[in-house]
């Protein structure tokens, strides 16, 4: 599908939102290499990696918004709306491997190691980092506006803009674990402080990492519509006064604003063929009209006493909107 008009207004916004994004990490990412590799500094280096990941990763999302759009074709009858969940997928890996994996390497190396006692390098690390406090805090605002206006985290179902979320959320955090971790080792010569504070960036990413993973693996294996939005298609159907019960209704979503809605619904007696495509069509209307985003809409209809007559079930099924 390729989305209605507030679709694309919503992804160029969201668009606008992930470059902030990219470059506020873009150049915060080289600031905190300069910085790490003149201090030494392993917290500062965790977060350069965190950055590196952030900014790969945007990167993936612009791809997601892009891809996503695609029309419908032969080989993919229901668009490529999953397109968003794998780029999202693939940025939540980006986290675990370049951001995590990185900062755990960087903590216990200085653990084991030590760390090289460059204080007048610290100054500058310090100054870096509350560069990079700022800007992130300026993209996570950004973000959280958007988040706003549609209504709240609990109503944004955008990975792409949900990951920004979640990486400009940890960004934030992790520049303020590094500045406390690189002070306490100014102010106490003891290396633990800054590699605890590399331990902990670490295993914030990775939890951050396997939240958005989780996510994006439930969207790609086929996750159904949203359990109040299903109620309301069951209801809706019970409603129709040709139907006499709905024995089955599956849904699951195909993109960011699609779904596909199954239902086997057994009919009233007394109806004739005729009658049970007319029904057929005007209930699937119903649903398209009252839930937009069922664009794929399939019914299985019995009359049971007539069809057990004839020994044979009749079944339909099309596009929403037929």
């Amino acid at each position: 599908m390729s989305g209605t008009g507030t679709d694309r207004t919503a992804d160029r916004k969201t668009r606008v939102t992930v470059l902030v994004a990219l470059l506020a990490n873009l150049v915060i990412a080289v600031a905190k290499v300069i910085g790490g590799l003149i201090a030494g500094s392993p917290a500062l280096l965790s977060e350069a990696a965190h950055s590196v990941a952030d900014s790969l990763n945007e990167i993936f999302l612009l791809a997601a918004l892009r891809r996503s759009r695609r029309p419908a074709d032969e080989r993919h009858p229901f668009g490529y709306g999953k397109e968003r969940f794998f780029w999202s997928f693939l940025a939540a890996v980006g986290i675990f491997v370049m951001g995590g994996c990185f900062s755990f390497f960087q903590g216990f190396e200085a653990l084991r190691n030590g760390a090289e006692e460059k204080f007048s390098g610290y100054a500058a690390g310090l100054i870096v980092l509350a560069v990079a406090l700022v800007a992130e805090g300026v993209s996570l605002l950004r973000a959280m506006h958007q988040v706003h206006r549609q209504g709240g985290t609990g109503n944004v179902h955008d990975p792409a803009l949900r990951t920004v979320v979640a990486e400009d959320g940890t960004a934030v955090l992790g520049v303020s674990l590094a500045m406390v971790g690189m002070a306490l080792h100014m102010a106490t010569g003891q290396v633990v402080w800054e590699a605890s504070a590399s331990l902990a960036i670490g295993g914030l990413l990775v939890f951050v990492a396997c939240r958005l993973g989780r996510d994006a693996r439930d969207q790609l294996i086929g996750e159904a519509m949203d359990p109040r939005t299903t109620a309301r298609i069951r209801s809706l159907l019970a409603a129709q006064p040709e139907i006499d019960s709905v024995e089955a209704l599956y849904t699951m979503r195909t993109g960011l604003d699609s779904s596909l809605v199954a239902a086997r619904v057994d009919l009233v007696p007394g109806l004739d063929s005729e009658e049970v495509e007319e029904v057929a069509v005007r209930i699937k209307r119903s649903v398209a009209r009252t839930v937009p985003e069922a664009g794929e809409i399939f019914l299985d209809v019995t009359d049971r006493p007539a069809m057990e007559a004839r020994g044979s079930p009749a079944a339909t099924g099309e596009r929403g909107g037929a």
